[in-house]
């Protein structure tokens, strides 16, 4: 089962259990039970939570796995128009430019604030030319274009 459907599912549960709990908090205060008090907390939090599920598994978005990429970790991202991630050493030549696709394609547009609309996504390495010397290298670089949904690979 997806995540968004169970978190989906949570949330629906959730939700009956806030209305029970309502209906046993209007209960409690038109009987007088001394705990009448607390059910409002515990029937404002159950609400908060069932929000929250719904909310999240509206808004949940899977990562993209691209076949024979490498998981690496982003380094630098300013936020507009450019992100570096960091290739691990021992990289494959034939997996950089998968592994560049998939960052590029679980970049998430929102909040981004480029003024041409592209983002360009950097997959680093390091060269080591010379001994206890490493220079940072560029080893491969696509460009995702925000308006159009668009991802270029750049030779």
């Amino acid at each position: 089962m997806a995540a968004d459907s169970t978190l989906f599912q949570a949330g629906l549960w959730l939700g009956v259990a806030t209305g029970l709990l309502a209906a046993m908090t209007v209960a409690a205060f038109i009987i007088g039970w001394g705990f009448r008090f607390r059910l409002v907390g515990v029937t404002s939090f159950t609400g908060l939570l069932a929000i929250s599920c719904w909310a999240f598994s509206v808004s949940y978005v899977p990562r993209v796995s691209v076949p024979g990429a490498v998981q690496v970790p982003i380094v630098y991202d300013n936020g507009g128009d450019l992100l570096v991630a960091a290739a691990p050493a021992d990289i494959a030549p034939e997996a950089v430019a998968p592994t560049v696709e998939q960052v590029a394609r679980n970049l998430r547009a929102s909040g981004r604030v480029s003024p041409t609309g592209v983002v360009r996504v950097r997959l680093r390495g390091f060269d080591n030319g010379v001994e206890g010397r490493s220079t940072p290298k560029v080893l491969a670089e696509a460009q995702r274009d925000l308006a159009r949904q668009t991802i270029t690979l750049m030779p």
